[in-house]
């Protein structure tokens, strides 16, 4: 025993001891972990170190053993240990699999595993069938592997293999060997040796040729060459006669044989995005190519080389398909589509050196989106990594972006994160059609980007001889910089953002008042001046200089951290003309405590105000929310006026001295005759914050169960639901509520119905929405109930809740549209049918589909909600999954018939038929997953995996939990719930 724990701190040791004991079932009533002939260690910490006393105690049932997972984020120097002793102690063995990938870093990236190289006595493991090494840090091939000769699978995906040895085809019994996503140059061409190999993987690689004895696996149904740098393909693939599945899309490829187009059972000859201009008349008519995306009947560009130059072979154009994965960039450079809107190109030169690049798609959430008080999303968030890359040559980002309702004052522009703040990038717009909208920009560095609608932002470098920055968006808003301002040159921006004069009268009920618009400046170095700055705002619309009326006129100003808008107009020397009002300045950032303050709480902004208000009996002062934008309003004289005096201004501070710098102040001038003018400024500045938006929850009419949450604008509703009319129907939309933009809230379903749904947003039964008003707030989940619908029609309803839900659903809920409950927003009702006959439920398009689990416990299910949620995503490729899947041509036939002009009930009724057959079959979600996979929708696989692997991990938790196996020690991470949301 000393020598297992050799290497161990004693407390380790001792922890071992105990878990060993635990996992044979030593003491009374332990649960037994080795449960029949698989042993899944890479579940729990530890693993290794479980390895290590379990042969150490040499349990008989270890030697029954056949399937072993072990995790390889464990240390290699034990994890290397623990892998010496499988030979002897677990003879039997089939299946070994050693992943990473399991862990994620800070920034939610996979980590790779430890494993570099496995020990050799492994290569005695004379059963052995399957060997699952992905995820991991190989940089060469284990000398082992090629002596397992019963080897049927080998996985070796997501590594850092260069090159294959030639010693690997020398295993007779291999049938599957994938090496996905590695860095390969070249083939051995022993590789052509593998007589019994039915299914090759080497996507995502950097090949640029193959050998020709490729040709000489007889036995080869699926070969996948995706994603790598060929230009050319060996005539000998034609001699593949069992060949089904050929994939070569995003290549180099110039020409392909004419003799492919004779192979037998070939069904699909994937030659999408390549650089082919012509094609062999035999493949260009065969129905199963596809040869979208390259540049047929296209001459050649002219080449600028000399004559006699080398010509360099033409960019690749690659284009993927998943929401997270990666691909590699080579010197030559490349063009990439990503999903979901996004291109990349890289430049020749970018990189000296090939490197794989990752990506990743994020829904937006708050605390990965990084938006000001008046910005607006207009994209999801894609992250690029590794992070801080830089290249030689700039590369080009374009994101698809959500065409904004209107661009009056306002811009487009892409930001991103660097060294922990964000920054926004110089950006261009690029329109692809009416509502096809694309940002670019040029990508200084790895890391998370997104695009934000914000108001116009104007800058400029102030030297010492002086300058003048005016607003593009409103010309009468200007800041002038005299000479020797400043000793050294610094960089001033300003945004002016307008409010509308109808929305401020209805909010302060004043008929006549009016406001100019808010400002915003910024500048970087000290925060003082050598010598005063001018600041023009223009007057309030409908004032001019003759007819104004000075007492009820105010300059607010607004700088965080500060909670307050300060009247400053005492403190400066307002010059009004006959448009405009000037003050000068020789500092932003103001420092003016009321005599009596009244913080308010709002949310820190960088904007200011000017306002002015009718004088009270007493001195009085002014409290209002921190922000650095202006604003002016007006408003009639009110009989018995009465002069205001303002606070007496604080002394400013020495030309020299340089205070500490402060976020952007704001201002806004303002004309009215309120008293309280910061806490008018409050509720305007919030007003302006805030967006009116309508809840909707409607009912599909072929299946009551699946239902659409939406929460759009206000201005929006009416042709939303007249374009849902004819598959929808539901209750009217809910009254207005007001939501922030990026403001997280969700929905409940209560009074008999519950929400049927596995997903990432679902938390303890809720929806989680994050409102963003430029993006698409819709949900469409399927529901449920306890109770029987074969004897009443169940009435319930969906309720929106700021925070948490009450522990008891207000009753005005639910007859009422306004409540007393801050939180509660909204409740619509809802209405689940009847079901007329038990046993026709699935059979006809007027009843709801019969709630079904594909898969099975142990290794996940597919809920009824998963499947909707594939059903959604497959759009116009379902007949292509249809007959992977093996459905009859004439059953699809029959789908377009009766769900013609509905492709979504083709999609939904194609899966739900074909699953309720599967219903209590093993395998069939394995099924799905391999049809998706061989459609080309690997991006649905990849989702459907992760549901699996969740399933998997929950019914691993309840064993556990119901003593079906010992207590461990909680895994590192977030709560299940926290995970999910």
């Amino acid at each position: 025993m000393a020598t297992v724990a050799e290497g161990l701190e004693p407390e380790a040791a001792a922890t071992g001891d105990a878990a060993a004991a635990a996992a044979v079932g030593a003491g009374p009533g332990a649960a037994p972990l080795l449960a029949g002939k698989q042993l899944n260690l890479d579940l729990y910490p530890a693993g290794c170190q479980r390895l290590l006393h379990l042969c150490a105690q040499q349990p008989t049932q270890l030697l029954q053993v056949e399937f072993l997972r072990l995790s390889t984020h464990e240390d290699p120097g034990l994890l290397e240990a623990a892998l010496a002793r499988v030979p002897a102690r677990l003879p039997r063995l089939r299946s070994l699999v050693l992943k990473g990938g399991q862990r994620r870093d800070m920034l939610g990236a996979c980590l790779p595993g430890t494993l570099t190289t496995l020990p050799a006595s492994l290569s005695g493991l004379g059963r052995l069938a399957h060997l699952d090494l992905s995820f991991n840090s190989l940089r060469t091939l284990p000398a082992c592997v090629p002596h397992m000769r019963s080897l049927d699978a080998l996985l070796l995906s997501h590594n850092r293999l260069s090159e294959l040895p030639e010693a690997l085809g020398a295993l007779p019994a291999l049938t599957f060997l994938t090496v996905t996503h590695n860095r390969l140059r070249a083939l051995p061409a022993t590789l052509g040796a593998l007589s019994t190999l039915q299914r090759l993987d080497l996507s995502e690689n950097l090949l640029d040729s193959l050998p020709a004895a490729i040709g000489g696996l007889s036995r080869l149904s699926e070969l996948n060459l995706a994603s790598n740098a060929l230009q050319s393909v060996p005539a000998s693939l034609a001699r593949l006669r069992c060949l089904r599945l050929l994939v070569l899309h995003s290549n180099r490829l110039t020409s392909v044989p004419a003799d492919l187009a004779g192979l037998p059972l070939l069904a699909q000859l994937d030659l999408r995005d390549n650089q082919l201009r012509a094609v062999p008349p035999e493949l260009l008519d065969a129905p199963f190519v596809r040869l979208q995306g390259n540049p047929l009947g296209e001459a050649p560009a002219a080449s600028p080389s000399p004559p006699g130059t080398p010509m360099d072979p033409e960019m690749p154009r690659l284009r993927l398909t998943s929401d997270a994965g990666s691909f590699p960039v080579t010197p030559w450079g490349c063009s990439v589509t990503l999903a979901h809107g996004v291109r990349l190109l890289f430049p020749a030169g970018a990189t000296t050196a090939p490197v794989t690049i990752h990506y990743q798609l994020w829904l937006p959430q708050p605390g990965l989106v990084s938006l000001g008080p008046h910005d607006s999303l207009l994209s999801s968030v894609l992250e690029l990594w590794p992070h801080g890359l830089t290249f030689r040559q700039d590369v080009s980002l374009w994101l698809l972006v959500v065409p904004p309702r209107t661009q009056l004052c306002r811009e487009v522009v892409v930001r991103t994160r660097s060294d922990g703040s964000w920054s926004d990038l110089e950006t261009f717009l690029e329109e692809e059609a009416p509502k096809r909208l694309w940002a670019r920009c040029q990508v200084p560095h790895f890391s998370w980007f997104l695009v934000v609608l914000r108001p116009v932002s104007d800058a400029c470098l102030v030297p010492p001889e002086g300058t003048l920055l005016c607003s593009s968006g409103h010309p009468g808003v200007k800041v002038t910089f005299p000479p020797g301002a400043t000793q050294e040159p610094r960089h001033v921006s300003m945004q002016v953002l307008r409010m509308a004069g109808r929305e401020l009268r209805a909010l302060l009920g004043e008929p006549g008042a009016a406001v100019s618009p808010l400002l915003r400046l910024s500048q970087s170095g000290p925060t003082s001046f050598l010598r005063p700055v001018t600041v023009q705002l223009p007057l309030p619309p409908g004032l001019t200089g003759l007819d104004l009326d000075r007492s009820r006129l105010h300059l607010l100003h607004r700088a965080p951290p500060e909670a307050t808008w300060d009247d400053i107009t005492a403190a400066v020397a307002l010059e009004v003309t006959h448009l405009y009002a000037r003050f000068q300045v020789t500092h932003f950032s103001w420092s003016v405590p009321p005599p009596r303050p009244q913080p308010h709480p709002c949310v820190p902004s960088p904007w200011s105000l000017l306002l002015v208000s009718p004088p009270a009996p007493g001195h009085c002062s002014w409290s209002a929310p921190p922000s650095p934008w202006s604003l002016l309003l007006f408003s009639p004289p009110a009989p018995g006026h009465c002069s205001w005096s303002a606070p007496p201004a604080p002394s400013a501070p020495p030309p020299s001295a340089q205070p500490p710098a402060h976020p952007p102040p704001r201002y806004w001038l303002w004309y009215t005759t309120k008293a309280r003018v910061g806490d008018l400024a409050r509720k305007a500045w919030e007003r302006l914050r805030l967006h009116r938006v309508n809840l909707i929850a409607l009912q599909r009419r072929r299946d009551p169960e699946q239902v659409l949450l939406q929460c759009l604008p206000r201005n929006k509703v009416d042709a939303t639901l007249q374009r849902l009319l004819e598959r929808y129907r539901g209750p009217e939309p809910s009254d207005t509520v007001e939501v922030f933009e990026g403001e997280k809230f969700f929905a409940a379903f209560e009074r008999g119905i519950e929400v049927d749904a596995d997903r990432p947003d679902c938390v303890e039964g809720r929806i989680c929405f994050v409102f963003y008003s430029h993006l698409k707030n819709v949900k469409e989940v399927y529901v449920t109930t306890a109770l029987d619908r074969e004897a009443q029609a169940v009435r319930g309803q969906v309720s929106f809740y700021r925070g948490s839900v009450p522990t008891e659903v207000p009753k005005e809920a639910a007859r009422q549209r306004k409540g007393a409950d801050a939180l509660w927003m909204a409740t619509l009702p809802l209405k689940l049918p009847r079901l007329r006959a038990p046993k026709g439920r699935g059979q006809g398009a007027s009843l709801s589909l019969a709630p079904l689990n594909l898969g099975d416990a142990e290794n996940g299910f597919l809920t009824q909600a998963n499947l909707l949620s594939v059903a959604g995503r497959l759009g116009p490729d379902w007949p292509t999954v249809a007959l992977h899947l093996g459905l009859p041509y004439g059953e699809l036939q029959r789908i377009r018939h009766d769900f013609r002009d509905d492709l979504d009930g083709q999609t939904r009724h194609m899966l739900f038929s074909w699953a309720e057959r599967q219903a209590g079959q093993p395998g069939a979600a394995g099924l799905l997953v391999r049809a998706l996979e061989q459609s080309d929708r690997r991006d649905v696989a990849e989702e459907v995996r992760a549901v699996l692997d969740l399933g998997h991990r929950k019914y691993q938790d309840s064993i556990r939990r119901t003593g079906l196996a010992p207590e461990d020690p909680p895994l590192p991470g977030p709560p299940a719930s926290q995970a999910l949301a």
